[in-house]
């Protein structure tokens, strides 16, 4: 789905209504034991950075969400069974954390005492004053630091309704998020058709942080991952890498505010194309690699592009259906000088690659508490990503077009680049959000404009020399 922020979803007037979690089951939680399951390391680090920067004096909201529509005169009570039916399958959004001193603590919510409350708020008659209070809601229920972090609403019309949900980040990552749509339509035409949706669990990100996280804790400094990341660190300057070029940074200023850049790329002929040219390689995700370490480097002159590339972390198909964060990072240097032509740098790109995404499999916040080096983060985001992901697997996709179906970003405050490369149906979608300077906008443009060149101008040339094995592309 194509990823943007609340002002650009299609927000429509209508009656909104909310779903929140009961108070009672607030309450309820509050008394609960402690649940040994840890938080995941990337959990606990987005946490402890949320808290970090507020504790500095600013409130930077970091959710993620999702909207679509729901065709037709729209019963709300079978919504509202189906959205708390979709709850109950992802344990992560029943269960949070609470500190006790400097450590944090894991509860979770018995199944058998979720239950959502609604709440009409009130009739919108114009868009722009209807996103607004979306946003304004969202940054306060979708807080990593509050439980429950997460909200749902619906713009009810004669026609239909517009579904929104947003959820702090430490419940979801971008795929999670696009599963969404399809499971509460599923949910939903089951309760239509008369039946109380019982769907089965699916298999819990919770168990999933204790797993990684034994398996983490199992290394130490001395271990061959943390030597790569030390060395990388070392040639990053002793810092993970931003984007490479100049976003008009003030280094003694405030965080600066972000804006948001987002359009398609190229339509489905061009995208197809260069999915096949870069195929031999990798793929699409080694084509965007290379093209991006083409541009920075002649935007910025850096003979070398060093990124930090998310990958899934979902190995084995027990995790496909989950709701929960599961990404890392693979540490990638591409030599962009060395290579002849973009063919060689394909090759480059692909080596990289293959040679450091199992690296991926060890959160990075394990290995900085390794490195013994004071990370202490004053952003929200640790390092610049360019990732990319091909959605056209994952259900329902064919219809999100139909159905006004978008990824939701929230667009607050950093120094760091993200950039999000879908491959849709209709072709490949762009988004990120970059720091809000008159320098940053102009480079990103020019990035963007050099971007789409590059991939019609592979897309359209003859096929290159066949290559052998190739990295399939990351979820992010």
């Amino acid at each position: 789905m194509r990823m943007t922020d609340i002002q650009r979803c299609e927000v429509r007037p209508g009656r909104l209504v909310e779903f929140a979690l009961d108070p009672a089951a607030v309450e309820t939680a509050t008394g609960l034991p402690d649940d040994s399951r840890p938080p995941a390391y990337i959990q606990e680090s987005h946490i402890r950075t949320a808290r970090s920067v507020r504790e500095g004096g600013l409130f930077v909201p970091t959710w993620l969400g999702t909207a679509f529509d729901l065709p037709g005169s729209v019963d709300l009570d079978v919504l509202q069974e189906a959205l708390r039916g979709w709850m109950l399958r992802h344990e992560t959004l029943r269960s949070g954390f609470r500190w006790a001193g400097e450590e944090m603590r894991r509860f979770t919510l018995d199944a058998d005492d979720v239950a959502l409350r609604r709440e009409t708020v009130g009739d919108f008659r114009d868009a722009r004053a209807l996103a607004r209070y979306l946003q304004d809601r969202f940054d306060v229920t979708a807080d990593a630091l509050r439980w429950p972090n997460f909200l749902f609403a619906a713009v009810v019309r004669d026609d239909g309704a517009s579904v929104y949900m947003a959820f702090d980040h430490s419940n979801v990552d971008s795929y999670s998020v696009q599963r969404i749509p399809a499971e509460i339509h599923a949910l939903y035409a089951a309760g239509l058709r008369g039946g109380r949706p019982e769907p089965a669990p699916a298999s819990s990100y919770v168990d999933f942080c204790r797993t990684e996280r034994a398996s983490a804790d199992e290394i130490d400094g001395s271990d061959e991952i943390v030597e790569r990341w030390r060395g990388f660190i070392g040639r990053c300057g002793g810092r993970l890498p931003n984007f490479p070029v100049d976003l008009g940074l003030d280094p003694d200023g405030p965080l600066p505010r972000q804006r948001l850049l987002q359009e398609m790329l190229v339509d489905a002929d061009d995208a197809a194309g260069f999915e096949a040219y870069c195929r031999p390689f990798g793929g699409s995700l080694v084509g965007v690699l290379a093209a991006t370490s083409l541009i920075v480097h002649e935007i910025g002159g850096q003979p070398v592009y060093r990124t930090v590339v998310p990958f899934h972390t979902r190995r084995t198909s027990r995790w496909q259906d989950s709701v929960g964060w599961y990404v890392g990072g693979a540490p990638v240097e591409i030599r962009t000088t060395e290579a002849a032509d973009f063919p060689a740098l394909l090759r480059m790109v692909s080596d990289e690659l293959r040679a450091n995404r199992s690296l991926a499999r060890m959160p990075l916040a394990r290995v900085l508490r390794l490195l013994g080096s004071d990370f202490r983060p004053t952003s929200p985001d640790l390092y610049s990503i360019v990732s990319f992901v091909d959605a056209r697997a994952i259900p329902g996709s064919e219809r999100w077009s139909e159905l006004k179906a978008y990824g939701l970003l929230r667009v607050s405050y950093g120094d760091q680049v993200c950039a999000w490369i879908n491959r849709l149906h209709e072709g490949l979608q762009f988004a990120s959000r970059y720091p809000d300077t008159d320098i940053a906008y102009k480079n990103m443009r020019l990035y963007v404009e050099r971007l789409r060149e590059l991939v019609v101008s592979v897309a359209r040339s003859p096929a290159p020399p066949a290559r052998s094995r190739g990295v399939a592309a990351a979820r992010s």
